[in-house]
């Protein structure tokens, strides 16, 4: 197997509009033709994915007994996954869990939705959330209340757009998220407050989803070794992160 802290930025495998330039592309290059092959010609090795512009931990698999051990761990949830998330204000409680099902937003191919639970296309989707720290508290309107927030997501069992549609679903959709987010504006500011232009701009600055997949846990699937790795968030979450502790 092989783990990869994918930049964001990255298709994870060649799709329409991206033929080449992909993740695959380069495990291809890298692995040559022991790859696994379970994932079929456009998807060799390939066990889960990343949204494109979600950085962080992924893992493929270079032969197809490797393919098939990780497969049964994750159809069976027993993967770790740890992400980070920067989002508009932040939700309440800051520790709690989003129970709810996703399915396919109407006719949008790309896009997901939380649905009734007796919806018979929804799939359940569980994300635990933890606000670990919170911006721009004095600035915001309301005391207690804040601009953004740091939150520690980990997922059950991990579905498509998950946790950008979870958190839009409490109201705290993800910074920088052109599908499911929302503009920086000032709303949530004191009227008058001369740091709103410093605000508006470290939010708008950021150009994706501000998640990034930091931790990813399981047992090797063919000596059942525990693993776990980390991979510390980017330079350009690193910056959002910093920016929103000096407002």
């Amino acid at each position: 197997l092989i783990v990869i802290n994918k930049p964001a930025g990255l298709v994870v495998h060649p799709a329409a509009g991206n033929w080449s330039g992909t993740l695959v592309n380069a495990l291809i290059a890298h692995c040559g033709d022991s790859l696994s092959g379970v994932g079929g010609v456009a998807r060799p090795g390939i066990v889960h994915r990343l949204d494109k512009e979600t950085s962080g931990l992924l893992v493929a698999a270079k032969h197809d007994a490797a393919h098939q051990g990780l497969v049964a761990q994750f159809s069976a949830h027993d993967i770790e996954r740890v992400y980070d998330a920067v989002a508009h204000g932040a939700p309440r409680p800051g520790v709690g869990t989003v129970d709810a099902p996703l399915a396919r937003a109407g006719g949008e191919r790309k896009k997901v939705s939380v649905v009734a639970a007796d919806r018979e296309d929804g799939r359940r989707a569980v994300t635990h959330y933890r606000v670990a720290e919170m911006f721009g508290r004095a600035r915001a309107k309301l005391a207690g209340d804040a601009l953004a927030s740091l939150i520690e997501c980990r997922l059950e069992p991990g579905r498509t757009h998950q946790i950008r549609v979870h958190l839009a679903h409490i109201e705290a959709p993800l910074v920088g998220d052109p599908v499911y987010g929302r503009g920086p504006g000032l709303s949530g500011l004191k009227p008058g407050d001369d740091a709103a232009g410093r605000a508006l701009a470290v939010l708008t600055a950021f150009r994706r989803q501000a998640l990034h997949a930091r931790v990813l846990g399981f047992a090797h699937p063919l000596s059942g070794e525990g693993l776990r790795f980390e991979a510390e968030p980017p330079a350009d979450f690193a910056g959002l992160v910093e920016a929103l502790r000096a407002l």
